[in-house]
C-alpha cells in the first residue's frame, strides 16, 4: 500500500504541471505537498487534522513541544493551535511528499456515538497533538482519497463516507483516546475549545481570562491550567501568536499595510507590533512579508496571489 499510495500521489502531482509547491485537490481541505529542499520554519495555525508524510521529514513545534515525523507517519491535531513546521528532509533526488487532510469534529463525535465501545478519553488532559504509525487501513483509506480526486462528480457522494473511514480508523487505532477527547461535549479539551473559537472570532478585541473561562464553564483557575496542558501556551500567548499570525496573512495575502494591519488585529500602537512580530518571526513585519513571496516564488515559479492580484 505504501508503494501504490506515494505513485497515486505522485501521479496527481505530475497531472496538475509536476514541480514543487502545494497543489490542493478538489475536496476542500485536502492538499498535497512536494518540495526538491528542505524549507525553514513557517508559522501558521493549525486546524484540527491529519498530516501525512510519504517520503521526507518534517519538523512541528506548539509551544515548547517539538515533534519530528517521517515516511509513513503522520501528525494529528485535534485542537486549533499556532505551531511552526517545517521541512526538515528534502532533496532534488527524494523530495518531501505529504499530505493534510482537514478533520471535521462533527464526523469525529457521530462516529464515536455510533462505536460499540468507543475509547476512553483519558481523565487528566495534555497537549492534543501527536505522531502515529500510518497502518494499512489508513493507508487504504488515504488512497481513495487521492484517487478521489480524479473524479470530481464522484466526491460530493464518496467524500463523507471516506472521511467516516479515516475518523473510524484513528479512533480504533492506539491513539484513539486522544481523538475522542475533543468528540465529548463536557470535555475540557471541548469547553477549551469554545474558548479558542471566542478568542479566534474576536481576535482584535481584548479577553480578560475570566471572560474564557466563563465561555469554557470553568473556574479561571481551572481554565488556566487546562489551557496551558492542552496548548502549551497561557491564553495570553496564545491570543498574542493569533493575532501576530492573523496579521501576517492580511500583508502577505491581502497586501494590507503594516499598520492596517496591526490595527485589525487589536494592536493600538504599529511600533509595539513591529517589535512583537519581529520577536516572534526573526524579522521585521515588511522583510518578512518580502520572505514569504520570494519563498513562494522559489518554490513554484509563480508569484503569491494576493487579494488585490486575483
Amino acid at each position: 500500500m505504501p508503494s501504490s499510495l506515494f505513485e497515486a500521489v505522485t501521479a496527481y502531482i505530475e497531472s496538475k504541471g509536476g514541480g514543487q509547491g502545494l497543489f490542493q485537490t478538489p475536496m476542500a481541505g485536502v492538499n498535497i505537498i512536494r518540495s526538491f529542499q528542505e524549507v525553514m520554519p513557517h508559522r501558521k495555525i493549525y486546524q484540527p487534522s491529519l498530516c501525512v508524510v510519504l517520503q521526507g521529514a518534517k519538523q512541528i513545534l506548539f509551544g515548547s513541544d517539538t515533534l519530528n515525523y517521517g515516511p509513513m507517519e503522520c501528525l494529528v491535531v485535534s485542537i486549533e493551535m499556532p505551531g511552526s513546521g517545517r521541512i526538515i528532509e528534502a532533496s532534488a533526488d527524494e523530495p518531501f511528499v505529504g499530505l493534510t487532510i482537514d478533520l471535521d469534529v462533527a464526523v469525529i463525535r457521530d462516529m464515536v456515538e455510533h462505536l460499540d465501545e468507543p475509547p476512553t478519553a483519558p481523565a487528566s488532559g495534555g497537549p492534543c497533538i501527536f505522531v502515529a504509525q500510518i497502518d494499512e487501513p489508513l493507508a487504504e483509506c488515504i488512497h481513495r482519497l487521492v484517487r478521489l480526486s480524479d473524479s470530481p462528480k464522484a466526491i460530493p457522494i464518496l467524500y463523507p463516507s471516506v472521511m467516516r473511514d479515516i475518523c473510524y480508523w484513528l479512533l480504533s487505532g492506539p491513539h484513539g483516546a486522544e481523538i475522542c477527547k475533543l468528540s465529548l461535549p463536557a470535555s475540557a479539551t471541548e469547553r477549551v475549545a469554545k474558548a479558542i473559537h471566542l478568542l479566534r472570532d474576536n481576535i482584535a478585541q481584548p479577553m480578560r481570562v475570566e471572560q474564557l473561562a466563563e465561555a469554557a464553564r470553568m473556574s479561571p483557575s481551572s481554565f488556566h491550567q487546562h489551557f496551558k496542558a492542552l496548548t502549551s501556551m497561557t491564553p495570553l500567548q496564545y491570543q498574542k501568536q493569533l493575532r501576530l499570525l492573523e496579521a501576517r496573512r492580511l500583508m502577505v495575502a491581502n497586501a494590507a499595510s503594516v499598520a492596517d494591519a496591526s490595527y485589525k488585529v487589536g494592536y493600538e500602537s504599529a511600533s509595539q507590533f513591529s517589535r512583537e512580530y519581529s520577536r516572534m518571526f526573526g524579522v521585521a513585519p515588511k522583510r518578512d512579508v518580502m520572505n514569504q513571496h520570494r519563498l513562494y516564488r522559489s518554490l513554484t515559479g509563480r508569484d503569491l496571489p494576493t487579494a488585490q492580484s486575483a
